[in-house]
């Protein structure tokens, strides 16, 4: 069975009958006790399903560090797929202090604003953003330049491509002939080619006429379409001193979902306190025409922040709540135990649970994995049985009350798991950089093609293929010989690196010399291994 397929038994879950009246009953303060392992996100993700009009507005959860939130968005996209969570990290990559931007973070954080900025009447199913202290405690663009600085694109709106291309300009876009980072845009006939900050993956815009007649986005490293999209908002990369707390972005209606109330704002207080270390400052001074870190400027106070929070209805899950909470959900839940790979206690505490009436789930993102489990049980328990679940969580448990026990095949055999973000495709730079240099390739310089050798440069051609129009690198090699590669193909393509002032003998196609090259500098790596090895084996 598939993971979000538990969801019909929290139909069923008193608890989440009851948080849901609870969220509906507009009580200020509420608590949630008894949550562990990964119970929680299973809670509220049944909500989503046939959610009422009053549960369909955003929930902010605020975990305590990067690494909660990040298993916990991880949770949340396992169960309800990418379209309902966001993850909403800090735009740097260490501590705040540091001062070291990370792109990648940049566009998530301006991917939920601009999801934020739209009209919440369409939503039909609850938004929920994961974060964390350190995001929350950096402040954002204004919520009023934020949609000055906003072009929206919709499915046959009529628009003119120029003045498209003229309003991108004016936002700060630049012009290439293929986009491969945020704050680019190209423009071949009919198509508009896009990178907003607001999304992980480029837009391609196709017109008919003076209407937009199809919208994708696409991925940079293949150049192949994707999702379809009625609608799109293009962001650039905004910067600027209006700038205010993210908690601004959220409707009146959101609910924050968070630990501890007092940890989060003495958290984001105490980043405050600190600001930036001198270094940082001198680094940004130096690399920009802009002021240099500014705390004040630059992040949100403990106080101010602490009262715009308590503005939002609170859902605290911690040990215990700040205060006395105006109504509660309690869960009765254990936390899968630590079985180190032994499955002598495994088959003893599954055996104990069947016997007390439980159903065991086993959740694993592997099949195969599943299958070595059920060869395992039949042959040290045949007695055991188990209802096998694709896809997994971070951490399984035992829900007394449903007497369902949800286990992580990665806890069974002690192995380390690790969550994916949203920001791991987009700092997938292999081809991104490829394409990158390919904007600075000029005519005639020397390009190295892996099966076919050393040629050169011949630019950037269109040609038909298969009835389309299609993006090709032209490389000449000797006798003019030419060859056309297609920019789904350029990692076999690179730059050629050689010693100054000596240009390279050009190859010739079918010649058989670049073949015999790689032969031989084959056997020499092998050769140098094998000198490697014999050498440490004598250590």
């Amino acid at each position: 069975m598939e993971l979000h397929e538990l969801l019909r038994l929290y139909k069923k879950h008193p608890a989440a009958k009851a948080l849901g009246h609870m969220l509906c009953a507009q009580d200020e303060r509420m608590y949630v006790g008894g949550a562990q392992a990964s119970s929680l996100p299973m809670l509220f993700a049944s909500l989503v399903e046939a959610a009422p009009e009053s549960l369909r507005h955003p929930y902010l959860f605020v975990l305590d560090d990067a690494e909660e939130a990040g298993y916990f968005y991880h949770d949340l996209v396992q169960i309800l797929g990418e379209q309902s969570a966001l993850y909403f990290p800090s735009s740097f990559r260490r501590a705040v202090k540091y001062g070291q931007r990370d792109a990648a973070n940049e566009i998530l954080r301006t991917e939920v604003l601009s999801q934020l900025t739209s009209p919440h009447s369409t939503l039909h199913t609850p938004l929920f953003i994961v974060s964390y202290p350190d995001a929350l405690a950096e402040q954002v663009v204004s919520h009023e330049r934020f949609s000055e600085q906003t072009l929206v694109l919709r499915r046959g709106q009529g628009m003119e491509l120029t003045e498209i291309e003229k309003r991108l300009l004016d936002f700060g876009f630049a012009r290439v002939d293929y986009v491969y980072e945020p704050g680019q845009f190209a423009i071949r006939g009919s198509i508009l080619d896009v990178y907003s900050y607001s999304n992980e993956n480029p837009f391609r815009v196709d017109f008919f006429g003076d209407e937009v007649d199809s919208i994708r986005t696409f991925e940079v490293q293949t150049q192949l379409s994707q999702d379809k999209q009625d609608e799109i908002h293009i962001v650039p990369e905004l910067a600027g001193q209006q700038r205010e707390s993210m908690l601004s972005f959220l409707p009146r209606e959101s609910i924050v979902v968070l630990k501890h109330i007092d940890y989060l704002c003495d958290t984001v207080g105490a980043i405050y306190d600190e600001g930036f270390v001198q270094q940082a400052q001198i680094e940004q001074s130096q690399a920009s025409q802009s002021a240099s870190f500014d705390a004040k400027a630059l992040l949100v106070d403990g106080e101010s922040f602490r009262s715009q929070l308590l503005q939002f209805r609170t859902v605290e899950f911690g040990h215990k709540p700040t205060s006395s909470p105006t109504c509660q959900v309690l869960l009765e839940v254990t936390a899968q135990p630590i079985f180190h790979k032994n499955f002598e206690l495994v088959n003893t505490a599954f055996l104990d649970y069947m016997e007390k009436g439980y159903k065991i789930y086993i959740l694993a993102d592997s099949a195969k994995q599943n299958e070595r489990l059920k060869a395992i049980f039949e042959e040290s328990a045949p007695q055991l049985s188990f209802t096998p679940v694709a896809k997994t969580l971070h951490a399984g448990y035992a829900d007394h009350v449903l007497k369902a026990c949800f286990f992580t095949d990665h806890q069974i055999f002690d192995r380390f798991h690790k969550y994916n973000l949203k920001s791991d495709k987009a700092r997938r730079g292999k081809v991104a950089l490829t394409l990158k240099e390919l904007q600075q390739f000029e005519l005639g310089d020397y390009v190295v093609h892996i099966d076919h050798g050393v040629g050169r440069f011949g630019g950037l051609v269109r040609i038909p293929e298969n009835g389309q129009m299609q993006e090709k690198i032209k490389i000449i090699y000797q006798n003019e010989d030419v060859i056309y590669v297609s920019i789904h193909a350029l990692h076999k393509v690179s730059k050629y690196k050689g010693r100054e002032g000596e240009p390279p003998h050009l190859n010739r196609l079918g010649g058989g010399a670049w073949e015999r090259l790689k032969e031989r500098t084959k056997t020499k790596i092998k050769d140098i291994a094998r000198d490697l090895i014999r050498l440490y084996a004598k250590r």
